[in-house]
């Protein structure tokens, strides 16, 4: 029996990282639950424990029904019946099997019916989920939105929807339109207050939802007549009970092809409003964001786990030349670049989620009680990580994970062109981790903060470096100083320029420069907690450094004079 959770070793180790004391001494708030729910935690040795069985069960539905029905719920897919969503056999049959253990709604606290589960073991079950089926880990995984409903909805409204989480409900957010994708200021479906039937109502249209007839969706809307900015949007939870919107269609996608993603018309539909007026979009729809990214990046990890399993397997079995195609060179240092950039990108997923883990367990404990000046100091300290590290890492794992997946059907040769193997649908799969949830340009312009701030190299300096390795690994340590030195003058440099442009067009070069130190820090602490991971920090620092030493060449070669060399303008026709 397959099971995705207990054959992978480094999801593991992650579980069991030092901080995870503090995390789980945070959201079970002394273990008080212990005397109201009987699957509630006693102390810390048994909530790793939970976690632990709970991720094997994951992995067990994952190896055994979700990965099993992949294939056929890609060729077929989810149709449009009599104005609503039907899902693929394999999609209802894995549905209901997480359902049935419930795993829908696995963060919220128990008194919702959830597990309680702090945001690093629900983004392993993500990962696991996602190796299975890409496709299928969106729709498991926008149970955020019940988290966020948690996080700002009204005691009426999570009273009110937050238990149906557990019997199965699913999620969606509607936010793109027609007219505003990655612009979501432009938003201009409208909320209407009904003075009559004392409700808001919306009407309008949305595009590209995914999951868009969920049984609950989030809707940012227009709510402030007269306004065109992102001042004048607020968020609202809309029951599909209701019955009150239009699925235009069902898009023919090129991946995640068993999720549904809908062209919505909303007419006269009845919403609730979440949290405050006017704060949809910079307040609400910005922290759900922030989890979709975290999500798309351990999304992407699965995918590049799936990817590289797939080469692995038939490097192994296929013979050319009288020798299975491992054994080449050429193709060896592919699977090990493969493994290597995996544990790179799992690494900072993981260091992400903890950041976010304490943060939103010190917000939540701000709601009960006042915090304490050191606790207030670290709250503000792992949000402002927090915020710097999700779109880096966004941005790093999406990119990942379509490298990995390119290579591994590369590995396939022309057998991975076809459909006879999983790597084809994989590989389809990969590409829209890096559009969606903002694509990797605009993670970069999030994340440049962290680098025009000093936020990357403050961390860096301040923690990273004042680690203490073994001696193996000192002068794996000293190179990355040296890149740490370079980074820092190539940013000094483009900030001296005091060209906006120029930091803009040199931004994803530093911050890749800034994320491949950060790995490779990660990796050697890993290693020092594990010596069996001392190979891949050290391959993994051997390419960053090269990596980064091109970059630093380009940019310290290019005067901001030279900027409109680069510009592009279309030749005319003749």
């Amino acid at each position: 029996m397959a099971n995705y959770y207990t054959d992978n070793r480094d999801i593991k180790f992650h579980l069991d990282h030092p901080l995870m004391k503090k995390i789980v001494m945070l959201k079970e708030r002394g273990f008080s639950d212990r005397d109201s729910y009987d699957y509630a935690f006693m102390d810390h040795e048994d909530a790793m424990d939970g976690y632990d069985k709970i991720l094997e069960i994951v992995g067990d539905i994952c190896g055994n029904v979700i990965a099993p029905n992949a294939e056929s719920v890609d060729a077929e897919g989810p149709t449009l019946e009599n104005n609503e969503v039907k899902y693929a056999r394999g999609t209802s049959e894995n549905h209901e099997a997480l359902t049935r253990s419930g795993l829908i709604g696995m963060s919220l606290p128990r008194q919702y019916g959830g597990l309680n589960f702090p945001m690093v073991p629900y983004v392993m079950a993500a990962e696991i989920v996602s190796r299975a089926d890409a496709g299928f880990a969106n729709i498991w995984g926008l149970q955020d939105c019940a988290e966020t409903l948690h996080e700002f909805g009204s005691e009426e409204i999570k009273d009110e929807f937050l238990p149906r989480f557990n019997t199965g409900a699913t999620a969606a957010m509607d936010l793109t339109e027609p007219d505003a994708g990655s612009d979501l200021q432009a938003v201009q479906l409208k909320a209407t207050w009904d003075a009559k039937r004392n409700m808001w109502l919306l009407n309008g249209v949305k595009r590209f939802i995914t999951n868009g007839d969920a049984d609950i969706s989030l809707v940012l809307a227009r709510s402030e007549e007269g306004t065109s900015d992102g001042r004048g949007l607020s968020l609202f939870v809309y029951d599909r009970k209701d019955k009150a919107l239009t699925i235009r269609r069902i898009e023919n996608k090129l991946g995640i092809k068993g999720s549904p993603t809908c062209e919505l018309v909303f007419k006269n539909a009845p919403a609730k409003l979440v949290g405050d007026r006017k704060f949809g979009l910079i307040k609400y729809v910005m922290s759900l964001m922030n989890s979709a990214r975290l999500g798309v990046a351990a999304q992407s990890v699965g995918i590049s786990e799936a990817a590289y399993r797939e080469a692995l397997k038939y490097a192994g079995e296929r013979t050319q030349f009288g020798r299975p195609v491992i054994q080449f060179p050429a193709v060896y240092e592919m699977l090990r670049n493969m493994e290597v950039k995996i544990r790179a990108q799992r690494t900072l997923l993981y260091e992400t989620a903890r950041f976010v883990d304490i943060y939103k367990n010190y917000n939540a404990i701000s709601e009960e009680r006042k915090l304490e000046p050191g606790e207030r100091n670290e709250q503000k300290k792992y949000q402002r990580l927090a915020d710097v590290y999700t779109p880096l890492l966004k941005l790093v794992a999406s990119e990942y994970s379509n490298e990995i997946a390119y290579d591994s059907l590369q590995v396939h040769g022309g057998a991975g062109f076809m459909k006879d193997f999983p790597i084809e649908r994989i590989y389809r799969d990969a590409r829209i981790t890096s559009i969606y949830e903002g694509t990797s340009q605009l993670q970069v312009v999030a994340a440049i903060r962290g680098v025009t701030s000093g936020a990357y190299l403050g961390y860096i300096r301040e923690t990273y470096q004042s680690e203490i390795f073994a001696p193996e690994m000192e002068y794996l340590k000293s190179w990355l100083m040296e890149m740490t030195d370079e980074y820092e003058k190539c940013a000094g440099r483009v900030s001296a320029a005091g060209s906006s442009e120029l930091m803009d067009f040199h931004a994803r070069r530093l911050v890749e420069m800034a994320g491949n130190i950060i790995m490779g820090y990660l990796l050697l602490k890993d290693a020092v907690r594990d010596n069996s991971y001392l190979g891949s920090a050290t391959v993994f620092i051997y390419s960053a450094k090269a990596r980064n030493r091109e970059r630093a060449v380009y940019i310290n070669s290019l005067d901001v004079k030279e900027l409109g060399s680069f510009k592009y303008v279309p030749a005319t026709a003749e």
